[in-house]
């Protein structure tokens, strides 16, 4: 097996040695020299690697049909390469794109490279550099027969999946693959600030320490509802001291978080397909708040009142019901994220099976979980399998969780701690359990001043009031 990889960055480099380690010779390539030199110093008796200088002595190092894997830049940077390669490719050649291309790019790169008999796949990559390395979580689509033909290096190179299979599958045609990536990202963004949450009601209203936070991020990675490599992480995380103090180094990170785009690109496919992500938008704003600091500034001057007559529960019961308000609120955030994938699907047909990427997102990618397994079966084909496991997410919601998650979301608006995405995540459980919501309202203000009709529960048709 033989692979090119171009773009020896973390993860390009990574995925190269990953591919090396599992026997296959790799042809690397870095618009910088130097890093490529670099790159055979360090990981050359890893594995068979040819280092190159350019994309010719590339396509020449490789044999057959060529696969090559882009690990550049996001945009503009991939359709250079693609455009500077397409002179030296020949006919049943394999692009991929394992950068976090914009969907609806990989739509547009597939078609065109169809015309010139070339195929192209725009893969996702979850894993960060560890995974990478390691085993990493791969959503290829594109090409299908192309897909068949680079399946035996990509399923060497992925995680396990816990089943004795392997955290890769063909997603579908066109910017499938960059689509459940990206709405992995979106899940991702969630679940990250439901976390960042819990820690701020845990050590603001419950007093708990660092370490204790670590011990309870511990205890719910060693549990069966909310084991992730989130709360893994996490866990250290509480524990890291900074080397210039001693103290915990959580401390002295500033409170202004980061983001690539695939968030916010989340939120604008969910608006343009008409599903609500309420937890993930949370999530994104969350995030653009945070680096706003001018406005942040500006507003320490409105007053603050608190509602101290709302009683802060025991520590334990405390640290249950922020368990039970994670996990529930979890789930909602899993939910919109395939609700949003079973939608792109049916509207590009691509034919997604949720249940397999429930499956591939099991090993190697950030978002793993042992909650997947849950969806995995949701979206089985087998019906006793579906059953039992709708079954087991309605029991999850029971009254005693739900009561504590109710009491966590109103106790974080009493105090002063903004819980926005937990806030969503019930606010949507609300909306979706409701025998009749007020939008009756909105109907028919709408139909008042603009004449847009409504419909009526006892009649069929379109019907306008003359107000």
């Amino acid at each position: 097996m033989q692979l090119g990889v171009i773009g020896l960055g973390t993860m390009g480099a990574n995925l190269a040695r990953n591919a090396a380690r599992n026997g296959v010779t790799v042809a690397v390539y870095n618009r910088t020299e130097e890093k490529t030199e670099e790159f055979m110093k360090q990981y050359a008796s890893e594995g068979q690697f040819t280092p190159c200088k350019s994309y010719r002595e590339m396509i020449g190092a490789l044999e057959g049909h060529r696969v090559i894997l882009l690990m550049v830049k996001a945009g503009e940077a991939v359709d250079a390469v693609i455009e500077d390669l397409i002179p030296l490719l020949s006919k049943g050649d394999v692009l991929i794109d394992g950068g976090n291309s914009h969907f609806a790019d990989t739509n547009r790169r597939v078609n065109a490279l169809r015309e010139k008999e070339i195929a192209f796949i725009g893969m996702g990559v979850s894993g960060g550099e560890e995974g990478a390395l390691n085993g990493p979580s791969m959503m290829p689509g594109g090409d299908e027969e192309a897909y068949k033909h680079i399946e035996p290096i990509l399923q060497a190179m992925a995680a396990d999946d816990g089943e004795g299979g392997k955290c890769v599958a063909f997603m579908g045609p066109g910017g499938s693959g960059h689509f459940v990536k990206m709405v992995h990202n979106g899940i991702e963004y969630g679940l990250m600030q439901l976390m960042a949450e819990c820690y701020d009601l845990l050590k603001n209203l419950g007093n708990f320490s660092n370490v204790d936070m670590g011990e309870i991020f511990s205890a719910w990675n060693s549990s069966d509802e909310l084991q992730s490599y989130l709360a893994e992480i996490t866990s250290q995380i509480f524990l890291q001291k900074d080397g210039t103090t001693d103290k915990e180094l959580i401390d002295a990170i500033k409170d202004v978080a980061g983001q690539k785009g695939t968030g916010k690109w989340t939120t604008q496919t969910a608006l343009d397909l008409g599903v609500a992500i309420p937890t993930i938008n949370a999530a994104v704003d969350a995030r653009i708040i945070s680096g706003g600091l001018k406005l942040r500034a500006e507003h320490k001057a409105f007053p603050i009142v608190v509602d101290d007559t709302e009683p802060i529960p025991r520590p334990m019961k405390f640290r249950s019901s922020i368990r039970s308000s994670m996990e529930l609120s979890s789930m909602i955030a899993y939910t919109q994220g395939f609700n949003l994938i079973e939608a792109g699907s049916k509207e590009y047909s691509w034919n997604i099976d949720l249940s397999t990427v429930a499956r591939i997102w099991r090993g190697g990618c950030i978002i793993r979980a042992g909650l997947l397994k849950r969806y995995q079966n949701i979206y089985s084909k087998d019906p006793n399998l579906l059953k039992a496991a709708k079954q087991r997410m309605q029991e999850r919601f029971g009254a005693d969780r739900q009561m504590e998650w109710r009491q966590v979301v109103e106790l974080g608006i009493s105090w002063n701690i903004p819980v926005p995405a937990m806030c969503a995540s019930l606010c949507y459980y609300d909306a979706m359990t409701r025998d009749r919501l007020p939008q009756n309202l909105i109907q028919a203000q709408r139909d008042f001043f603009g004449a847009h009709s409504y419909e009526r529960i006892d009649k069929e048709g379109k019907f306008h009031t003359n107000w």
